[in-house]
This record gives C-alpha cells, sequence and structure tokens, in this order.
C-alpha cells in the first residue's frame, strides 16, 4: 500500500517542501526590508541632527559633510514660518507647490515624519524650525517589489512544470491508447484471416447462399474494426467523400442492427456535400455517438440523424428523447472515463471527439439537452468544394 502511494506521497513531499522554501524566502525578505527600512530610519534622524547643529551654529564642518553625503531619500522640510526646503528631488517639480503637497502626503503614508528643532542659546529653549517628510530611497523601493517578483516567477514556473508533466502524461496516454488500440487490430486480424479462409470454404458447400453471404457481412464489419483500430495513433488519410451517403451507409447499418423499440429517421439534403474525412473512423464517431444515444433512451424511443449545411460548414445532428444531459455536465461527457452507466469505459463519446477534432480538425459538443425530454449532438466538420 506504501509502495502504491509512493509516487503521491513524494509529490505532496515536494509541494509542502516548495512551500516552505518559498515562504521562508518571503520572511526573510520581509524581514530584511523592516531593518533597511529601520537603517535608513536612523540615516534620516543622524541628518535632522546635521540639521539642527547648522541652525545652531554648532560643528558646521562635520554636519555639512553628513548633509552633503546623504543623498539617498528624497526629502521635504515643511518650514513652520512658511515655504518648504527640499532635497534630491527634481528642481523644476521643486518649483510646484501642488506636487509638492502631493509629495508630503505620499512620503507621511511612507513614513512617519519627524520633527525638525534646535536648541537656541538666546532663547534657551529649543525652537522648532519644521517637519521632515522622507520617502524610500530607490533601492528600498525595488526591495519593496521583489516578493511579487518572486511569486510571479515561482508561478510561472509551476505553471511551466504543470503543462510540461500534464503533456508528458497525456503523450503517455496517447502511447497507451495507440498501443491497446494497435495490438487489438493485430489479434483480431488473426481470426479474422481464418473466417475468410472458412467463409471461401462454405462457398464450395452445399449451404444456402444467404448464410455465406451474412458471414461475409460479419467479415466485412470486423476488418472495418481492425481497419479503425490500427489507425489510432497515426496520422489518418483524409478523403473528400460525401458527408450525406458516409452518414446514410452508417444509418442503415445500425438500422438492421439495433432494437426495434427505437425509431430511427434520417434527414439530409438531396445534394452531395464534401468534406475531408476518413470514412472509417467517420462511420465510427457516427455508431459511437448513436450507441451512446441510445444508451440514453435506455434501448427505445426515437432517434434522429440530420444533416444541414451552413457557413462552409457541415453540421451532423444526432437528436435522442433520452434522460438528457445536465448543464454542468456538457464538457464532462467527452472526458475519458465519464459515464453516467453502472457498466461502461466512457470512451465511446471522447474517442468520438478525439477523432473529429484531432484527425479532422472539426468540433464536437452538446448542442442542447433538456433532462427528461433527450439532448442533441452536434458534429461540426468543414465543407469542401
Amino acid at each position: 500500500m506504501i509502495l502504491k502511494n509512493r509516487p503521491v506521497l513524494i509529490r505532496w513531499i515536494l509541494i509542502l517542501a516548495s512551500f516552505a522554501i518559498v515562504s521562508g524566502i518571503l520572511w526573510n525578505t520581509y524581514i530584511f526590508f523592516q531593518e533597511f527600512k529601520e537603517d535608513e530610519r536612523a540615516k534620516m534622524e543622524i541628518w535632522v541632527r546635521a540639521f539642527k547643529s547648522i541652525n545652531a551654529g554648532e560643528d558646521l564642518l562635520l554636519a555639512g559633510d553628513i548633509i552633503a553625503t546623504e543623498n539617498s531619500n528624497p526629502r521635504i522640510i515643511k518650514i513652520d514660518k512658511g515655504g518648504f526646503e527640499t532635497l534630491n528631488i527634481d528642481e523644476e517639480k521643486a518649483n510646484d507647490s501642488i506636487y509638492i503637497q502631493r509629495k508630503i502626503v505620499q512620503f507621511g503614508k511612507e513614513n512617519n515624519p519627524i520633527t525638525v528643532r534646535y536648541f537656541d542659546e538666546s532663547l534657551k529653549k529649543e525652537v522648532k524650525i519644521g517637519t521632515l517628510y522622507y520617502g524610500n530611497s530607490e533601492t528600498l523601493n525595488k526591495l519593496k517589489y521583489y516578493p511579487l517578483a518572486l511569486l510571479l516567477i515561482i508561478f510561472l514556473f509551476g505553471a511551466v512544470a504543470y503543462f510540461f508533466f500534464s503533456a508528458s502524461k497525456a503523450s503517455e496516454q496517447n502511447k497507451l491508447w495507440a498501443g491497446m488500440a494497435k495490438e487489438t487490430a493485430h489479434q483480431i486480424g488473426t481470426p479474422l484471416s481464418s473466417l475468410v479462409g472458412w467463409a471461401e470454404i462454405l462457398k464450395t458447400e452445399n449451404i444456402d447462399p444467404e448464410y455465406v453471404k451474412e458471414i461475409e457481412k460479419d467479415i466485412d464489419r470486423l476488418q472495418t474494426i481492425t481497419e479503425r483500430f490500427s489507425k489510432i495513433g497515426s496520422i489518418p488519410k483524409l478523403e473528400r467523400l460525401d458527408i450525406v451517403q458516409e452518414t446514410k451507409d452508417s444509418y442503415d447499418y445500425l438500422l438492421s442492427r439495433t432494437s426495434k423499440l427505437v425509431h430511427f429517421s434520417f434527414d439530409a439534403p438531396k445534394t452531395p456535400l464534401y468534406s475531408e474525412i476518413n470514412p472509417q473512423l467517420y462511420s465510427w464517431t457516427i455508431e459511437n455517438m448513436v450507441k451512446n444515444a441510445i444508451d440514453a433512451m435506455k434501448g427505445k424511443g426515437d432517434l434522429k440523424l440530420e444533416i444541414t449545411s451552413a457557413d462552409s460548414f457541415v453540421k451532423i445532428l444526432i437528436t435522442d428523447n433520452g434522460k438528457g444531459i445536465p448543464k454542468r455536465n456538457f464538457k464532462k461527457v467527452f472526458q475519458p472515463g465519464f459515464t453516467s452507466k453502472k457498466r461502461g469505459w466512457g470512451l465511446g463519446l471522447s474517442l468520438a471527439k478525439r477523432i473529429v477534432e484531432n484527425y479532422h480538425n472539426g468540433k464536437v459538443k452538446v448542442l442542447k439537452s433538456e433532462l427528461g425530454k433527450g439532448t442533441t449532438m452536434q458534429i461540426l466538420l468543414k465543407m469542401v468544394v
């Protein structure tokens, strides 16, 4: 049991490990951001002390050096007596009072303002000069977006990995389908060859020719099935054929081999409608979809095949009066393994979709359905002249 679930366990371990690593990186980035922000705050407080020293007439040389070298943050000092002093702000914009007011609001949100005071010896008290508003440095602003960039990179990496593994899984499934189909064709081929020989022998015996004729029909049918399976996994040869006639042939075959409780009807133009199709795979599609409709009616009801043309396309409509399909399952019914029957593989509609869309560049969909009243399936193929 452990070995059976080992790939799932490994996958969850990798997911949790990745989540832990990403969380650790983001947390450390946050901590570093806060430390960097506190460091800038400390620099601004030193700058304010230097500014105070100049105004107080103290160590002018050291204070001047500090003010001159500290140029990483944009700053605005709002003077109490009126006016502004700016640093690291474009000179033209510094003269725009509206721009300065907006920046004061922005800087106030980014960092708590610092009150600028100095001790006036003549007055023997601290005098307020104004208030310093400062913004984050360019480095800090870049660092602020680093976690978002990291998350985006991780998301893109995850998406690429997901699509890669999905494509690999789909490729493996396709190879499995193709391998099973070709092996089935091979297995059918051996007894089929023997049946052809026995049919020829029966022709020489005193047997009712009608019996032999019916046997030959079933042999032809088995040969058609073998050809269908042999084409899975390879690019089939498409021919310009009349959709009306090809659909009629499939209809006639099903009509003679379906319960009389199913009332068939066929409605199509009297003129040919041509499309590029593979006759074996196309007939397989029609049979799968008709059989699915019969199953939906539980073996009795009205089933209609209709062919129309519009906008350079041929539409093949298959309508039943069965149990219907909930709207939420319109797309699910074409997924491999999806079935509402107690017994069944759920491959009929999936195979039909694969044949029409992958090999014939057409479309298959549930055109409409109503619970308790029936369903209409549509096959759309490009018409050729």
